[in-house]
């Protein structure tokens, strides 16, 4: 499905942006030891300013609105999102508050370990006007680091009768009240986990659903996706690739999702696609830099 400059559908994203420091190293290092840093690059990140690129290299009209400081940090985020073609005049900076950083070690299997330093300057900030932000868009896509900050604007989307898409990647509770706001609901398999209290994911994505109105989703990495809508369940499956990076994986897939929506697919559909741009991701190095084109996903749907 092609998309032309003029018919561009319309996705905002609302949520955490976060300066990544990428080291891609043959080994993760051990307690008292020293490993080689193979490759190295400082790029953005964060759930719902990644999935901003990877819509908007998807040929998307992409807007992203979220809690900035006023850091040189905070000037390469913006100066980031801007260079990939994402709308920022929402975002609200923040005085005298610092920049979400992010430390990521990728090793040779493209697994990742990560440490954040959440800016505790950002949290009690919140999103001026929300029935503005939400006019003009065709979907609405969420993360949860900023609960308070992207709430309002949610209930204004569903206000709308938007879709709302949420990327539940931190561990919450199933009385959050952000769940309730989402019309599709998709966690990552560790976030259902911790939030659910079982390990066993198929329970927990029943639980899950009690709690959410509409379709409920978890990532699970190469064992792809599984879902749950009304009485219906189904599977997506990973594409089989050879992954050297999974950092912004999930992000990507959100973003995908979200964006196949605003096109008008339906959400089989849109896991498809959303799980062909995630596993083209996987196999490029660099976070969010990996994000493939719409040309590339479109030829690996056709394959």
């Amino acid at each position: 499905m092609s998309v032309t400059a003029q018919d561009r559908p319309v996705v905002l994203c609302a949520g955490i942006a976060v300066l990544d420091f990428i080291f891609r190293v043959e080994r993760f290092p051990t307690p008292s030891t020293k490993t080689a840093t193979q490759e190295f690059l400082i790029t953005g990140g964060g759930c719902a300013a990644n999935a901003a690129i990877a819509i908007a290299r998807l040929g998307g009209e992409a807007r992203f609105v979220g809690p900035l400081g006023d850091d040189q940090h905070a000037e390469c985020v913006a100066q980031g999102l801007t260079q990939a073609g994402v709308n920022i005049d929402a975002v609200t900076r923040v005085t005298r508050a610092t920049t979400s950083i992010s430390g990521i070690f990728i090793d040779c299997n493209g697994e990742r370990l990560l440490t954040t330093r959440r800016s505790q300057g950002l949290a009690p900030t919140r999103a001026r006007h929300p029935d503005g932000l939400v006019q003009n868009i065709d979907v609405l896509l969420a993360d949860n680091h900023f609960t308070e900050y992207v709430l309002p604007i949610c209930a204004a989307a569903r206000a709308r009768g938007l879709p709302v898409v949420l990327d539940i990647d931190k561990p919450t509770k199933l009385s959050d009240g952000l769940l309730a706001q989402g019309s599709h609901v998709i966690f990552s398999a560790e976030a259902l986990r911790a939030t659910s209290g079982t390990d066993q994911l198929e329970l927990a994505l029943t639980r899950a659903a009690e709690h959410c109105c509409g379709f409920v989703a978890v990532t699970d990495g190469e064992h792809g996706a599984f879902w749950v809508a009304g009485n219906a369940r189904g599977h997506q499956a990973a594409f089989a690739v050879a992954a050297i990076d999974t950092l912004a994986a999930g992000d990507v897939f959100h973003g995908a999702f979200a964006l196949a929506l605003a096109e008008g697919r339906k959400e089989v559909e849109a896991l498809r696609f959303a799980s062909a741009a995630a596993a083209l991701k996987c196999t490029r190095f660099g976070g969010i830099v990996g994000a493939p084109a719409r040309l590339a996903v479109d030829q690996l749907l056709n394959d």
